[in-house]
């Protein structure tokens, strides 16, 4: 009868051995993933973003799980976002653009905070530093807001000096658009050049905003590299081809959807980057420890004159002239 009762235990014991190792083992980390538009619009990014984790040795389903949360292009939906990837107890939070990252902020203290943004962020109040941003929240800078000044440079050096150039803002963005807008100015002023700020934050008003370039006979057009802009890039590149208008835009994306010229930082790089960041939290770094790293590679590129093989160049002699009544040419290196 003992050792009739002695196999029982002993058997209850070892079915109860499994369950016992499988709550020992530790909860997969889950990254709340917070960014503008739509998944979408910025499926080539997340790849790489997917990519520079993996090297990091983590894998979506495997070893991690995220959690997306987009915006789809409002920016006033960030907050609550954010806000609910806290009540979620995400392990990190990657924030993919200046509101996503502000959202983020003043939504927690305490989870790690990885961003990305176009502007400075000590600047915007993000970190104290680069060198040591402190605190909670770390990332990635590439800088585009002031690479806006030589996007409006060298549309500029294109044109006729009596042209008027309109830039295309996102009000919506108030601190990208305040620095962009403060830049253009600037840059106008040193130049000689005449400027006119357009703002659109809608669909809608990204067709007002052309209605009053072609209304007042505006020569060029500049468009920011808020995040907004490059959801709607189709649109964009299309208005500016139906009326002939000669722009130039912040993503290489532009110039492969048709648009005539793109001067600004490589945002798969800067996805990389916090792929990257965003693994070493994962294994325990902190955030605070972590310089704010600025992506360094800046893409100039432009429609070939095959318009069938639109390519981005990494160099480009974009030398190219406009008369009234003049057709549009163009060069492209090889990529």
């Amino acid at each position: 009868m003992r050792r009739r009762k002695f196999i029982t235990l002993l058997g209850g014991a070892a079915a109860m051995w499994p369950l016992a190792a499988l709550a020992q083992q530790p909860a997969m980390p889950v990254i709340g993933f917070l960014s503008y538009g739509t998944f979408e619009s910025a499926r080539a990014y997340v790849a790489a973003f997917h990519r520079s984790l993996a090297d990091g040795g983590f894998a979506e389903g495997r070893n991690v799980g995220i959690e997306y949360r987009w915006s789809e292009d409002h920016n006033d939906r960030l907050p609550a976002l954010a806000e609910d990837l806290v009540r979620r107890q995400v392990t990190v939070i990657v924030a993919a653009s200046t509101p996503s990252s502000q959202a983020a902020k003043a939504a927690t203290q305490t989870i790690p905070i990885v961003f990305a943004v176009g502007t400075d962020p000590v600047g915007v109040g993000l970190v104290a530093s680069l060198a040591h941003p402190g605190g909670n929240i770390t990332g990635v800078t590439n800088l585009n807001v002031e690479l806006f000044k030589k996007c409006f440079e060298l549309m500029y050096s294109l044109m006729s000096p009596a042209a008027t150039i309109a830039v295309l803002v996102n009000p919506a963005n108030s601190t990208q658009t305040a620095t962009e807008r403060a830049t253009v100015q600037d840059a106008a002023r040193a130049l000689g050049a005449h400027v006119m700020i357009l703002n659109a934050s809608s669909a809608s008003e990204i067709e007002s905003a052309f209605e009053a370039v072609v209304g007042q006979r505006i020569g060029a057009l500049v468009v920011s590299g808020e995040a907004f802009f490059l959801t709607q890039r189709n649109r964009l590149v299309e208005l500016a081809a139906q009326h002939a208008i000669p722009t130039i835009y912040a993503w290489r994306e532009f110039p492969i959807a048709g648009g005539l010229m793109s001067y600004g930082a490589d945002f798969a790089e800067s996805y990389r980057l916090l792929g990257g960041y965003a693994a070493r939290i994962l294994k325990g770094e902190k955030p605070g420890d972590l310089p704010v790293q600025q992506a360094t590679k800046v893409e100039l590129g432009h429609q070939s004159e095959n318009r069938q093989d639109p390519r981005p160049c990494r160099t480009a002699s974009a030398a190219w002239t406009r008369r009234p009544g003049d057709r549009i040419t163009y060069n492209c290196c090889s990529a």
